[in-house]
């Protein structure tokens, strides 16, 4: 089975028929809209966040045609569907890849994978001491963080080859169930021109987006691995040097988040901004989920929090119009809020 399609029945799996098939599309995306955040944390698919941005809507259709035609999954509503017995056994004997990781990883992936590339080609031509080469990337952010780590590392330039290569070999040899030639094939040095992704999905035989899915696993699972010892690599570890933290937050709710940190009301930010209440009130899904300590007890009372939470757990739904059939009392905007917060625990 493609591994396009054992993360498209992982994600239905998880959704259990409570979000048509498009929040998946939107997931894999990384769109940053507060419904998609929210999912991506209510239904713990956060490792999927914003793997495939290039992933077009044709393409995505095309994938969910290739599960209904084997029969993997079947709908119980437009646009929502739910696995069949024999998606059930698909995916329980191919199960997702454990490295993948797009919450957190998402915007270092291209950096990582450039910042590696051009190491590499230029540890290689300095052990052969050749300086007439084209660099194989041309952002000149890359070129000035390895002219700024050059400077500070302390291991001999002669050296550096034939460390970067151990490191790399014993970083690699600990992926299970990964292959490595999918990054290795791609990489350039003395006298040697990596291959493009296309060619190395060709020699690999593999479609071009499962080749970017193993790639992208791959990545992420070095930044893993830099992070989980990070002594233990000289020169690997400098690809994560100056690198600043991720900011989940969009840049809309950024400027919701500094005036409600002054003392705005919500009401009074939505005068301000020339807002609606409904976005104000999207961003504050977005601290909910994203800001550590932030209290929503101001917007929701504590013993109104315990009930969403006991109806979410006891109807097995995490479906606004569910629990407010319990709760009529309460707002959409409150559910969503509780479950923002502390939905995914």
């Amino acid at each position: 089975m493609q591994y396009i399609e054992n993360v498209m029945l992982y994600c239905l799996k998880q959704l259990n028929g409570e979000r048509t098939i498009y929040s998946i599309y939107h997931l894999l995306n990384g769109k940053k809209s507060s419904q998609t955040l929210q999912d991506a944390h209510l239904f713990l698919l956060k490792k999927y966040f914003r793997i495939l941005e290039s992933l077009t809507r044709e393409e995505f259709d095309q994938i969910m045609k290739q599960l209904i035609d084997k029969q993997y999954i079947e709908t119980i509503g437009e646009q929502k569907f739910v696995l069949s017995s024999l998606g059930e056994k698909a995916l329980n004997t191919t199960m997702p890849n454990e490295y993948i990781n797009g919450w957190k990883y998402h915007h270092l992936t291209s950096l990582v994978w450039e910042r590696l590339s051009l190491m590499v080609q230029v540890t290689s031509n300095l052990t052969f001491q050749e300086s007439q080469y084209i660099p194989v990337q041309k952002s000149s952010d890359v070129h000035n963080w390895l002219k700024k780590v050059l400077k500070k590392q302390l291991v001999q330039k002669n050296e550096m080859g034939r460390i970067l290569f151990l490191e790399l070999v014993d970083c690699l040899e600990g992926a299970k169930d990964l292959n490595p030639s999918v990054l290795v094939f791609r990489l350039t040095g003395y006298q040697q021109i990596g291959l493009t992704s296309i060619q190395t999905a060709h020699m690999q035989k593999m479609n071009l987006m499962d080749y970017h899915l193993e790639f992208t696993s791959i990545i992420h699972y070095i930044l893993q691995r830099l992070e989980k010892d990070f002594t233990r690599y000289k020169l690997l570890s400098l690809l994560l040097y100056d690198i600043q933290e991720n900011d989940i937050l969009t840049l809309s709710a950024r400027k919701t988040w500094s005036l409600l940190s002054q003392g705005f009301s919500l009401k009074e930010i939505a005068e301000i901004r020339k807002l609606k209440m409904s976005t104000i009130e999207d961003h504050l899904i977005e601290f909910a989920l994203n800001v550590e300590n932030f209290s929503i007890d101001t917007y929701v009372e504590r013993e109104i929090q315990q009930k969403i939470l006991k109806i979410s757990q006891r109807e097995s739904s995490r479906q606004l119009k569910v629990i407010r059939n319990f709760l009529e009392e309460v707002s959409y905007f409150q559910i969503r809020l509780v479950m923002a917060k502390y939905g995914d625990r």
